[in-house]
């Protein structure tokens, strides 16, 4: 079968759920047996969302081979459990700066660089190479592809994926997505109907003053989207009540959309229900067979089905606090739902107590975390909230009260460490204080000549031996080597390690090839347990993340027992 694509765009508001759609309907596809990746093209400038303040964007995602990407990626791989890369997450500014870079060479041998066609040409390309790669072949410059017969002779090799699911970032109306709209447009008319597709995501608000449901803003953005030269074939309305029969007709009848394919898309109680909801509405059906598939039996769903029947039996609560200093659900998606995976298998409900560092201190801390079963302390960077964080992770040492460190939060329960029990009290990490004594957090070696701030970090999943009979073995089910993503650029000083070692303090995973810490843990508490890596990339849907499965555990015992 020849690669399809679908594209997935949105209108009248942002923050609608693209990313949620994208990624069920990856899900459905899958569930019928067709091999599909999702990628996503978002319009700001910047090179990568590395840089980009978590309270704009929420968390950055990083993939396993090193890339740093929105956080609908995280959505996408939880989902459906594909492993995305850097093909996956596309930005206007690595568009620009590839032609950019191409033009300096001179590849283009003079001629007048304009968004059309050579921008919109970089777009193509970089849309269509994962269908590409998954061949063994590259293209290098999309515009060597003279016409469609070139593109259909390419197509008769073997082919990855089936389906490649598009998401356009931004919403219809931004000057900034019109690139990625008219590369769109360019791509349905050379791949042809039964090739390529638009879903449009938009909203149909409700006016409580008047009582009613207005599709007005959906017919608008629909036409401006048909201005762009775009008929979506598939409408999904997002809203917040029972849309009825009559108004998905009166939606169909003003956008060219067939009745069938208006699917209305309605709060749920959680994300996980969409793809069953969509499935419902036969959404995926609907695709097929307007790209001339027969959809064949509906699939059962029955592991997903069987994850959201248990999620609803786990009633009973636990209370998990999590000490960060964005007071931003976004900024920790992936550690939420990692924890909600981990708490529906354990068959609890895991409820978030969001505890801002910045605002703890001695006085304060057993307030505040007064009634939670664990504690997470959060990752991040710079000095804001630091303090904070040291206080929680001594108060949950000293109290045995199940801690789990991620990354900065590592490196605050080393640091604590080595202030209260190693007695070293200026002991810090040289990002927050260059000129302590006691560096038992210091930058990475390779890390200091880096000038460039944007992807210089250590990126992406590394390897990591873990030490026989630690209680991270023990949650990883005895592996000896395992493989987590990092995102970082300080790390462990190793020269304290025997240090830490002798008063408790146990290093028990470790990077073979350079060394590094990854893994610390007090063997003698119920569950105190930091890791260098950020392993909430990791955990899905069907297959939660080990160490949080055990972290949930450790905090029901620990509640259980008192």
């Amino acid at each position: 079968m020849e690669t399809k694509y679908i594209f997935i765009t949105g209108g009248v508001a942002s923050s609608l759920g693209k990313g949620i759609i994208s990624a069920s309907l990856g899900k459905l596809l899958q569930a019928r047996g067709y091999r599909i990746t999702i990628q996503k093209f978002d319009p700001y400038i910047n090179i990568d969302p590395g840089t980009l303040n978590p309270y704009e964007h929420g968390e950055c995602y990083v993939t396993a081979d090193g890339m740093e990407t929105d956080l609908d990626l995280g959505h996408y791989e939880r989902f459906t459990g594909i492993e995305t890369t850097r093909d996956n997450s596309v930005t206007t500014g690595r568009i620009y700066l590839n032609v950019i870079e191409r033009e300096r060479r001179g590849d283009y041998l003079g001629k007048t660089i304009q968004v059309v066609p050579h921008i919109t040409d970089e777009i193509k390309r970089r849309i269509r190479l994962l269908e590409f790669r998954g061949k063994g072949m590259e293209i290098r410059d999309y515009s060597q592809l003279k016409d469609i017969s070139q593109v259909s002779n390419l197509s008769a090799h073997t082919i990855d994926y089936d389906f490649v699911i598009t998401e356009i970032g931004g919403t219809i109306g931004d000057i900034e997505s019109q690139p990625f709209l008219e590369a769109i447009r360019q791509l349905r008319w050379e791949l042809g109907p039964q090739r390529a597709l638009n879903i449009h995501l938009t909203y149909i608000p409700y006016l409580a003053a008047a009582g009613e449901l207005k599709t007005k803003p959906t017919q608008t953005s629909v036409k401006q989207l048909q201005g762009l030269g775009i008929q979506p074939e598939v409408l999904v309305l997002r809203t917040e009540h029972e849309l009825s029969d009559e108004l998905r007709a009166k939606v169909a009848h003003f956008c060219n959309v067939d009745v069938a394919a208006v699917i209305q898309s309605q709060d749920l109680p959680s994300i996980y229900e969409v793809p069953v909801n969509m499935q419902r509405q036969g959404l995926d059906a609907i695709i097929l067979k307007k790209m001339n598939i027969e959809p064949g039996p509906t699939p059962e769903l029955g592991p997903w089905r069987a994850f959201l029947e248990r999620r609803k039996m786990a009633t009973k609560e636990i209370r998990i606090a999590l000490v960060g200093k964005y007071d931003l659900q976004d900024a920790y998606k992936s550690i939420i739902e990692s924890l909600a995976h981990a708490g529906t298998y354990n068959d609890r409900k895991v409820k978030n107590v969001f505890v801002n560092s910045e605002q703890i201190t001695r006085e304060n801390i057993a307030e505040l975390l007064d009634g939670m079963a664990g504690v997470v302390i959060c990752p991040g960077f710079g000095s804001r909230g630091i303090e904070g964080k040291i206080i929680a992770a001594e108060y949950t040492r000293t109290h045995d009260i199940p801690t789990f460190g991620i990354c900065l939060g590592m490196q605050m329960m080393v640091i604590e460490f080595a202030r209260n029990v190693l007695g070293y009290q200026d002991a810090n990490s040289t990002e927050i204080d260059a000129q302590t004594s006691h560096n038992v957090i210091d930058l990475m070696e390779e890390q200091k000549n880096i000038t460039q701030m944007g992807g210089t970090m250590r990126l992406g999943a590394y390897d990591c031996e873990l030490i026989k009979g630690s209680h991270t073995w023990e949650a990883y089910n005895e592996e000896r080597l395992i493989k987590e993503r990092h995102r970082h650029r300080y790390e462990f000083n190793n020269q304290y390690q025997e240090d830490f070692e002798c008063h408790g303090m146990k290093c028990v995973g470790i990077n073979p090839t350079a060394g590094l810490v990854e893994i610390v843990e007090i063997p003698d508490k119920k569950w105190y347990i930091g890791t260098q890596f950020h392993p909430e990339y990791s955990s899905t849907v069907l297959h939660p993340h080990p160490l949080f499965m055990s972290f949930v555990k450790a905090c029901i015992d620990g509640t259980v027992e008192a």
